[in-house]
């Protein structure tokens, strides 16, 4: 394989379009075309997985978290990212980061905290808005079936469950070629007018380019007459953290206790405690306190995430519970999650989960 195969298939689970804007995500350091040796995922990519990923013939590391985060002015060795790279390029290892692309993914982070903590049917707590955009064409009636099953084709007009989605109406066309123009339909000089079929697909903003070049390259038509619209809907399976019940309620201070072992967290940091049976579940992994509001809205009894400052606690506003066991506790199943995933793709190809220990905070 090469690094781009694998990179593929890491877009098949979490396409780079889904990361959020301030991110930074797929290819950080290597060449697409380099052949790979072996594959190691960690959470972070430290100098110790560097260390680790030469050690096991590894030259493509799998990261969660992105090791170049704001643009690199000097690569001299004098901070732990600038070291990190350094020693990347020298051993020719490649880095890829998948960070929020994951993090908004329907079978990504916060699905796998749902799995974890045992919470049934998860939905996504915030919808993530300008990911779905429109196509709207025109082509001539007989042309118009196979047009649409090579848009189809290219991944327009899926919706969630549902592919093959369109609307189409009948009307007339009208054009007259110029002298340069080589018409499909009707004389040059000539107003020509032919019944058309309008054709209405949308699609994944990330699916864009694939899409436009099915329509161009099956098009009849010389120069072809479509409209691309930026919508502001949400996409029901993509977003920040996800939301669901537990089988059976649990009294708050179980649920907590269950938590902190689940996650092998070393405390939990909570508000108040309302004293009323826990069901439904609110899950946000990392930095989370900006969902606070949205897990609320759900109604959520308890929301676990991360990193919530001092003030931030207030927020539960005795609507439900906030607890937070850590960023790294809430995102430490992440890589066995893309281990399997890759090792079902790839099952006769190295994949090695880091043994390597990333997590900065300690605890006495």
């Amino acid at each position: 394989m090469i690094v781009k195969e694998v990179t593929d298939l890491l877009e098949e689970l979490a396409p780079l379009s889904y990361a959020e804007d301030f991110d930074n995500v797929g290819l950080l350091v290597g060449n697409m075309n380099t052949q790979v040796s072996g594959i190691l995922v960690a959470l972070d990519t430290l100098e110790n997985v560097i260390d680790e990923a030469i050690a096991h013939n590894c030259n493509i590391i799998v990261s969660f978290h992105p090791i170049i985060f704001k643009g690199l002015k000097k690569i001299t060795g004098k901070t732990y990212v600038e070291r990190v790279v350094m020693k990347a390029i020298r051993n020719d290892i490649a880095i890829y980061s998948m960070h929020t692309a994951l993090d908004n993914a329907k079978k990504g982070v916060n699905a796998k905290i749902c799995e974890v903590l045992g919470i049934e049917n998860p939905e996504i707590l915030i919808r993530q808005k300008k990911n779905v955009k429109k196509l709207t064409t025109y082509a001539p009636k007989s042309d118009a079936d196979a047009l649409k099953m090579a848009l189809f084709k290219a991944g327009a007009g899926n919706l969630g469950n549902y592919s093959h989605c369109s609307f189409v109406n009948e009307g007339t066309g009208s054009y007259l070629a110029n002298e340069d123009a080589n018409p499909t339909k009707g004389q040059i000089g000539k107003i020509h007018f032919e019944e058309e079929t309008q054709i209405n697909v949308t699609y994944q903003k990330g699916a864009e380019a694939k899409i436009l070049n099915a329509l161009f390259k099956n098009h009849p038509y010389e120069e072809v007459a479509y409209e691309v619209y930026a919508l502001e809907n949400p996409y029901q399976h993509i977003g920040m953290g996800m939301i669901g019940n537990l089988k059976n309620a649990m009294e708050e201070t179980a649920f907590l206790q269950h938590l902190k072992k689940t996650m092998h967290a070393s405390c939990v940091r909570h508000s108040k405690l309302l004293g009323k049976p826990v069901k439904k579940i609110a899950v946000l992994g990392g930095s989370g306190a900006f969902a606070i509001s949205a897990a609320k809205a759900a109604g959520a009894d308890v929301f676990v995430t991360a990193d919530v400052k001092y003030h931030q606690f207030y927020e539960a506003e005795d609507d439900l519970v906030i607890a937070d066991i850590g960023h790294y506790e809430t995102e430490q199943f992440t890589k066995n999650l893309l281990v399997d995933y890759l090792t079902k793709k790839i099952p006769n190809f190295a994949v090695r989960l880091s043994e390597s220990k990333t997590n900065p905070i300690k605890y006495l």
